[in-house]
């Protein structure tokens, strides 16, 4: 309060000396000049209202005048908030949150004066006076609700900013002395003409953090979209190779029993035998080339899927295994098409990689639901491949489950979940694969960040 009333008494003595000046040279040049009596009458009014006039036009050069000679930034709360007003009207609202932390500062006298800004569901220190050397340094200090600013140990007196019911703002001084009447009035008088300004920073740091996490989301959709694309160009590979080798050989050898069927009808005299021979084998070949392309097909696009899930799918996949497979499903709702066909697809292969070959075990597949996410889970506790190779061969699978927002974890164990402390006869210890979808495909957008404020 010592700054203010300085530079009141600084104006008010400039204005006084000015105005005196003005008197004095206007009515001692003007009676040298003028000579009718009546005339010399109006010097003094003339000299005022020149004073008037000059007062008008050099009064914003005063003002700054005064406050640079008194070292005070603003001369008073409500000229504080009426310079805030202007800055937010020109554009620089980083400006107003450190100005009205510095009128709070100075005149209630206290050593330190903190402008706490609501941003989401936090209040996060936005701006305070004086300005710490190292404040640039982390992330601003937050809070999770107003009532643990007053367990803060640099906190003697707050005062909420409210608009419209809604909190915008905490007013945080630290004073060594007591907080007088004359404290509380003022710092109610700044929440109260700074809650319009407060709204609209508030907003804005809001609005920026909208735009940052719509920014994050689109860069998510880009590299989902390229991960969509990489496991589609490695699915498309894996049914041309599945393709070739149903294709391959077996109709080079149906190929071959049909020219010898034709090869006896053609020749003189028809060989009635090898032609019946060379049919039927062309029909076993058929049958199990149809055989084959209903399996891929299957694997393609499994109806049992869409229609009755992918507990139903997957159990039709181990009947199909040389390896008895116990499956255990926990009820749980239908997902997107997208999400049931991942997870699908992925234990899908899990199960081919180490139920392929007849030797081993029971494995044991679970399917279970969990709080925003399916979960599948398969255990082998003698696996003929490793962990590493079985990760190798579910890259493909596992970039189609990060593209739709799950994740695939392999890791080797004891038979008890610890770490592993014996291997099987085929080398490999005991392996269980985890993989999960989320429930829905849509994402998740959170709130306003914490860490967001207004600098």
């Amino acid at each position: 309060m010592t700054q203010v009333s300085t530079a009141a008494v600084l104006r008010a003595l400039l204005v006084a000396v000015g105005v005196a000046a003005v008197l004095l040279v206007v009515v001692h040049a003007g009676s040298a000049v003028i000579t009718p009596r009546q005339l010399r009458v109006m010097l003094p009014f003339l000299a005022v209202a020149l004073a008037t006039i000059a007062l008008f036009l050099v009064w914003s050069s005063l003002g700054r005048v005064v406050t640079r000679v008194a070292g005070l930034g603003v001369v008073s709360p409500y000229s504080a908030l009426a310079e805030a007003a202007r800055r937010i009207q020109a554009g620089s609202l980083e400006q107003v949150l450190p100005g009205l932390a510095q009128v709070l500062a100075v005149g209630t006298g206290a050593d330190r004066a903190v402008i706490w800004l609501a941003v989401g569901d936090r209040l996060v220190d936005a701006a305070h006076h004086p300005p710490d050397a190292g404040s640039l340094a982390g992330p601003p200090r937050d809070v999770q609700r107003l009532a643990d600013l007053l367990v803060e140990p640099d906190t003697d007196y707050v005062v909420p900013v409210l608009d419209g019911g809604a909190l915008r703002a905490a007013l945080v001084i630290t004073k060594p002395t007591a907080i007088t009447a004359a404290d509380r009035r003022l710092l109610n008088d700044v929440a109260n003409g700074a809650a319009l300004l407060l709204r609209v920073v508030a907003l804005n740091a809001e609005l920026s953090e909208r735009v940052r996490q719509a920014a994050d989301l689109a860069e998510e959709l880009r590299a989902s979209r390229l991960r969509l694309d990489s496991a589609r160009e490695a699915e498309r590979r894996r049914l041309v190779g599945e393709l070739t080798h149903v294709m391959g050989d077996r109709l080079v050898l149906l190929r071959a029993d049909l020219e010898q069927a034709r090869a006896g009808l053609t020749g003189a005299p028809a060989d009635g035998s090898s032609v019946r021979v060379a049919l039927a084998r062309s029909r076993v070949r058929l049958d199990d080339l149809l055989d084959r392309f209903r399996t891929v097909a299957r694997g393609v696009y499994p109806t049992v899927l869409r229609d009755q899930g992918p507990a139903a799918a997957l159990q039709e996949v181990a009947a199909d295994l040389p390896r008895p497979v116990r499956l255990l499903a926990d009820p749980a709702p239908r997902l997107a098409w997208e999400l049931e066909s991942g997870l699908y697809y992925l234990a899908a292969s899990v199960l081919r990689a180490l139920a392929g070959r007849p030797a081993g075990p029971e494995l044991s597949l679970r399917l279970e639901p969990a709080p925003g996410r399916v979960c599948v889970v398969i255990e082998d506790p003698v696996p003929p491949v490793g962990a590493a190779r079985l990760e190798a061969l579910l890259a493909d699978d596992a970039d189609r489950l990060v593209a739709l927002g799950g994740a695939l974890l392999i890791t080797e164990t004891n038979g008890d979940g610890g770490v592993p402390s014996t291997v099987t006869g085929n080398g490999n210890p005991p392996v269980v694969v985890r993989a999960w979808v989320p429930d829905r495909v849509e994402p998740a957008v959170g709130s306003v960040e914490a860490g967001t404020a207004v600098r």
